[in-house]
């Protein structure tokens, strides 16, 4: 395919890597730079949601993802006052065949987009090339400077600049735009149990005094998550990892075993960040994915927003660029199909953290009412709701046609 116009996209997470490919397909020359020489890290969300894997049937990578090991998500189930649990998300109830959240490390996930990005002669991916800088001239940004494994510093060109360098963005930085931080009051430890428990494709949070796990099935252990307060990773540890085991031992007994065996060098802390830039775009430069709205670890909802950022962003760009006449509307036009759903998508977390902030100051527990439980279960089909609200989210983006495969 000959190519015309030209993208550098930093970063090659799930927004990152899903724009340059889309780009590459519609013969725009795409290089994504990957500042690491691999796609793992302590921590990475690892859930695939059902309109990502419906994007990915409709690039024709279906069958790529399938060959990866995941496990099926299929239920939110929540404990009931009195005792018992009730489904409270059911996400079989969505339309279509992949109505489930696929749980697998996103490592796996991203090799799926680099094998198919390998595949277009557009599609340039470097790894180990780490972004230092952007390159301005006449007020706007024409390229970027970086190094490589052997330390030398180079300068790229290219008609657009897309960050997708996370929540600690350094091109966002870079272009001094503006953000709005939103005030959070906990962290994360993510950790691993090894179990043959399975808890049936059912996510199940999980509450003790003052505590707040969830605890996700995968195919041969559980990934856990405690919610703590932000700030007391330090005293937390320094009670030991015997008062961890503890908790796990009060909130889900099933765990006991595993969680004798759990040591605090594997517990990693995620420091929980809920931001949004006000202005996605510099001249030559637009930032989208973490880059442009940090979420919250609740819902699991971030890396699957993340993608609709980069199927959008190719959308609107790849027209212009193949054109040659690439300008700050086409910028302006991405952020503007794209920040209602992260406006929204965050002010559901914010609300949802309340309720876990209550959690952790033992003022409630998680518990539904046997009223709410009841009308649950006469009518199952209300789990759809919050199912369409996690599983698919706000303004759910397509394939566009030149990215489409068989």
């Amino acid at each position: 395919m000959d190519t015309a116009g030209s993208a550098i996209v930093i970063g090659g997470g799930p927004a990152g890597m899903v724009c340059g490919l889309l780009l590459a397909r519609a013969g725009v020359a795409v290089t994504v730079l990957e500042k690491h020489e691999d796609f793992f890290r302590d921590f990475r969300g690892d859930t695939v949601h059902p309109s990502t894997l419906r994007l990915l049937d409709e690039l024709g990578l279906g069958p790529a993802f399938d060959r990866i090991p995941y496990s099926r998500l299929e239920q939110v189930r929540l404990p009931v006052r009195g005792g018992g649990e009730v489904t409270f998300v059911d996400l079989t109830r969505l339309r279509g065949s992949r109505a489930y959240i696929a749980m697998t490390p996103q490592w796996d996930f991203l090799n799926v987009l680099a094998e198919a990005g390998a595949a277009e002669d557009a599609f340039t991916l470097r790894m180990g090339t780490e972004f230092t800088g952007l390159i301005r001239e006449d007020g706007r940004v024409v390229g970027v400077t970086c190094r490589g494994a052997e330390d030398n510093e180079e300068e790229l060109r290219a008609d657009v600049v897309i960050g997708c360098d996370g929540r600690s963005s350094l091109a966002r930085a870079e272009a001094l735009l503006p953000l709005i931080e939103y005030p959070m009051r906990l962290d994360v430890w993510w950790f691993r149990l090894s179990t043959p428990i399975r808890f049936a494709g059912s996510l199940l949070p999980r509450n003790g005094p003052g505590t707040v796990f969830v605890m996700i099935p995968r195919r041969d252990y559980v990934q856990a998550a405690r919610l703590i307060p932000k700030g007391s990773d330090a005293r937390l540890r320094a009670e030991g990892v015997e008062a961890l085991a503890s908790a796990i031992v009060q909130a889900a007994p099933e765990l006991a075993e595993a969680a004798q065996q759990l040591d605090f060098d594997d517990v990693k802390l995620l420091d929980v960040r809920l931001n949004r830039l006000r202005r996605w775009w510099a001249p030559g430069l637009l930032c989208i994915g973490d880059a442009a709205h940090a979420m919250s670890p609740a819902g699991g909802v971030g890396v699957n927003l993340a993608v609709q950022d980069g199927v959008a962003a190719a959308r609107l760009l790849a027209g212009p660029l193949r054109a040659g006449r690439m300008a700050d509307s086409d910028l302006i036009a991405v952020q503007r199909r794209r920040q209602f759903a992260a406006a929204m998508t965050q002010a559901a977390q914010r609300v949802l953290h309340l309720g876990i902030e209550a959690l952790l100051d033992g003022r409630v527990r998680l518990r539904i009412p046997p009223p709410v439980a009841a009308v649950l279960r006469r009518l199952p089909a209300l789990t759809v709701v919050p199912a369409y609200a996690v599983g698919v989210g706000v303004r759910p983006e397509h394939a566009p046609r030149f990215a489409r495969r068989p």
